[in-house]
């Protein structure tokens, strides 16, 4: 099996599997999981038109996708880690195609630590005019990488949460809540394939 994955399926077998990645060593945090709460989701279609059609690809249990499928929302699942939601043993980086046509959006919070390669490889997936949406710490503005990455791929939108939104361990909201709640700060990061404009800083 070859470790680039193409996805060439129709509208018929959308929910058929992308395959899985051969991933050594890009086998990522499988055991430090982070489900983020749905409000994010509340938030995000509020203030801006997300495309019927979604990849979530980093879905862990499936906190956004299922908001998201409330919404009324096409989504296709997928994680590297099998936590009991979506299609198991999928490596997005390794992906070359996609589960859906356009108009489309890749819609995710990712690893962190892989969060520009996330960003940079979901625009390469995108046709001209689909959309990318990030959920990421306010911090991911910092750092000479990102910077470059920045210039060459502008985001339309930094959606930035007036109000903490959880990010709890083990998807432990409840424990969090009890714990104080959360001090970092989060933001949409939101890309449309081809946009070259100036990025545009809202609160929601």
């Amino acid at each position: 099996m070859s470790k680039n994955k193409d996805w060439d399926g129709n509208t018929n077998s959308i929910w058929k599997t992308l395959g899985a990645s051969n991933h050594t060593e890009k086998e990522r945090e499988k055991d430090d999981f982070y489900a983020t709460d749905p409000i994010a989701i509340d938030k995000l279609l509020q203030a801006v038109d997300i495309p019927d059609r979604v990849w979530e690809c980093a879905c862990g249990a499936g906190h956004l996708s299922e908001r998201l499928k409330i919404y009324g929302k096409d989504v296709y699942s997928s994680d590297l880690i099998d936590r009991g939601y979506g299609r198991a043993g999928v490596d997005f980086l390794d992906m070359i195609g996609r589960p859906h046509y356009s108009p489309f959006a890749i819609i995710t919070n990712p690893p962190y630590k892989y969060a520009k390669d996330f960003v940079e490889h979901a625009i390469k997936l995108l046709d001209c005019g689909d959309m990318c949406c990030m959920f990421l710490k306010l911090t991911f503005l910092e750092g000479k990488a990102r910077r470059e990455m920045f210039k060459k791929y502008p985001p339309e939108n930094v959606l930035v949460f007036s109000e903490r939104v959880l990010c709890a361990k083990n998807a432990d909201f409840e424990g969090m809540k009890k714990g104080g709640g959360s001090a970092v700060a989060y933001a949409w990061f939101i890309w449309r394939k081809g946009y070259n404009g100036k990025t545009v800083v809202e609160w929601i």
